[in-house]
């Protein structure tokens, strides 16, 4: 199993630069599989921290954490489509991939954060727009990404010549991570155009409140049903189910909670048995930069084999 790490927040004591060099050169030096970060411009409030709570922009953030590195995968989980026109945006996830060897991923979703969209003066459409536009988004990044400078006309984007060079080094192209459970519009994209799914396995951490962890507590049957649709919208479109990466997210903080290492190898071999390839942890104190230090001693040398 692959091991990743979701940065959710950069209110940290003293300089936000450094400690986030220091987080980008131990997960490159622990082993972890993947480094992301949220694409948001503002916190998300409640837990997280109130909206002013400082957030960094996403893609800056991976850019620089991709410098830092040598063999981590970076991505953003997950681009807020909406946010930057389907053009440039492949156009910035090949930059990413050309730079960084061949190490981008294109994590993204429909959108839904409205304040920070409305207070930074950005367009938020309605829900069903926003799936439409995400849909013509993910034709968009393959229409470019298999080297087709035809024009395309859909919709919403309009593009005379879309050229994307240099190409990704990533081979067919860096892969396309859909987030979202919604059963009946989410993971038919999923199928149809994504190399990735992403699903939330809830958090072992008490003060993240009810919701949170009681998805934790009901995670088998929760992610198993949800796996379970995936393989349904798969054989409609006649897709492949093992060719999609199986990723899950959940919060997690050791030593507290009654999660030590050995709790979460065993919860890594759980989520490897339901089907799971890769599991993204966040942490409230990932900047404390020790929780880093015992995956890469204990957890993901255990786990790697599952």
């Amino acid at each position: 199993m692959r091991v990743g790490l979701q940065i959710i927040r950069f209110d940290w004591d003293g300089d936000i630069n450094s400690r986030l060099r220091d987080i980008a050169t131990t997960v490159d030096e622990a082993g972890f599989y993947s480094l992301w970060v949220m694409d948001h411009f503002f916190q998300m409030g409640g837990i997280f921290g109130e909206p002013d709570t400082p957030m960094l922009e996403g893609y800056a953030t991976i850019s620089y954490l991709a410098a830092l590195t040598q063999k981590v995968k970076i991505g953003t989980l997950v681009t807020g489509n909406f946010y930057r026109p389907p053009g440039l945006l492949a156009k910035m996830v090949t930059t990413l991939d050309v730079l960084s060897g061949g190490r981008a991923y294109l994590g993204i979703g429909a959108g839904w954060y409205e304040q920070e969209a409305l207070g930074l003066g950005l367009p938020f459409p309605s829900m069903k727009e926003r799936f439409e536009r995400l849909e013509e988004t993910l034709q968009i990044v393959h229409h470019m990404w298999r080297g087709d400078t035809t024009p395309f006309e859909g919709e919403f984007h309009h593009l005379l010549n879309p050229i994307n060079q240099p190409r990704p080094i990533s081979q067919p192209h860096p892969p396309i991570l859909i987030g979202g459970e919604g059963e009946r519009k989410t993971m038919k994209l999923i199928a149809q155009y994504g190399d990735a799914c992403n699903f939330y396995f809830g958090a072992t951490v008490n003060s993240w409140g009810e919701w949170h962890t009681q998805r934790f507590e009901n995670r088998r049957a929760h992610l198993t049903h949800k796996l379970t649709v995936l393989r349904q919208h798969c054989n409609t479109q006649e897709r492949e189910y093992d060719d999609i990466e199986k990723t899950v997210l959940g919060t997690i903080q050791l030593n507290r909670d009654g999660m030590t290492a050995s709790a979460l190898v065993d919860l890594c071999r759980e989520l490897a048995d339901i089907g799971f390839d890769h599991v993204i942890f966040n942490m409230p104190d990932t900047h404390q930069i020790s929780p880093l230090e015992v995956f890469g001693a204990t957890i993901i040398p255990q786990v790697s084999t599952l």
